[in-house]
């Protein structure tokens, strides 16, 4: 009968002879695993030496790490955050003098004065600073401070308060550095006036302080004769904020301007 391959197939490998299969190697003691666990072995051994002769040591620098955090959470709870507090209720009458001194008709120094000195038993913004320094009461202080003297006419210490204020807020910062400008556009400094108008703007971007100190800073430039910077500025404010305070009549700033 004939024979033949079939597609694809492919006759078996012969089965290899018993006799053919070398022996396993006899473990020796020195393999690798081994190795690793003896070399461990030795790494505890040394350190636990290590630290049988430092254990004082070891001991005093957990004790100093433990006691500074309960030191910290100890300050915090009887300490900071009752400083916190105090300082915050004393607070609240400087601020009820500066808030009637904005919403008076016409200025009243009195009030700015009564708010930075304070009244009725309660400190004012100075004294706040003095005796809560560190507290955001006090770095707030400053904020009212600087504005308070804005508004009474001395210039040089709004702005040595106004510096001292730090905020995460951006239009807190915005304000803050637009007061400065206003400070030294009071003291005929134009040049540091416009750089703070121009942080002002960069500070935050919204409807009510960005076109209220681009108007500023544009109304600076028109008074240095510097038309086509001012243009911009005012252009600027037609374009991005024409439903502010300060759009609604810009055409007529920026014709002036032209």
């Amino acid at each position: 009968m004939a024979t033949y391959n079939k597609r694809g197939y492919k006759a078996p490998k012969p089965v290899a002879e018993v006799n053919d299969i070398e022996p396993e190697e006899k473990f020796d003691g020195k393999s690798t695993t081994a190795e690793v666990f003896n070399t461990l072995d030795q790494s505890a051994s040394r350190t636990e030496a290590w630290v049988a002769r430092n254990q004082k040591a070891i001991f005093v620098v957990l004790g100093i790490i433990a006691l500074a955090t309960v030191g910290y959470l100890l300050y915090d709870k009887f300490v900071a955050t009752p400083k916190e507090d105090e300082a915050a209720r004393e607070m609240f009458q400087a601020e009820e003098y500066f808030t009637q001194a904005i919403d008076a008709p016409t200025a009243n120094d009195s009030l700015y004065n009564l708010s930075l000195k304070g009244g009725e038993g309660k400190l004012g913004f100075l004294g706040i600073i003095e005796n809560y320094g560190g507290t955001d009461a006090a770095n707030l202080s400053h904020y009212f401070a600087g504005m308070a003297y804005l508004n009474t006419g001395k210039y040089k210490d709004a702005v040595k308060h106004l510096e001292e204020f730090k905020s995460g807020d951006d239009v807190l910062t915005a304000m803050a550095e637009g007061a400065k400008g206003d400070a030294f556009a009071q003291l005929k400094q134009n040049e540091d006036a416009l750089k703070f108008y121009e942080k002002a703007i960069k500070a935050s971007d919204n409807e009510l302080t960005t076109p209220r100190f681009l108007f500023k800073a544009a109304q600076l430039l028109m008074s240095m004769n510097k038309k086509a910077d001012a243009l911009k500025y005012y252009q600027e404010i037609k374009d991005k904020y024409d439903t502010s305070a300060e759009g609604v009549n810009i055409d007529a700033y920026i014709a002036k301007a032209e």
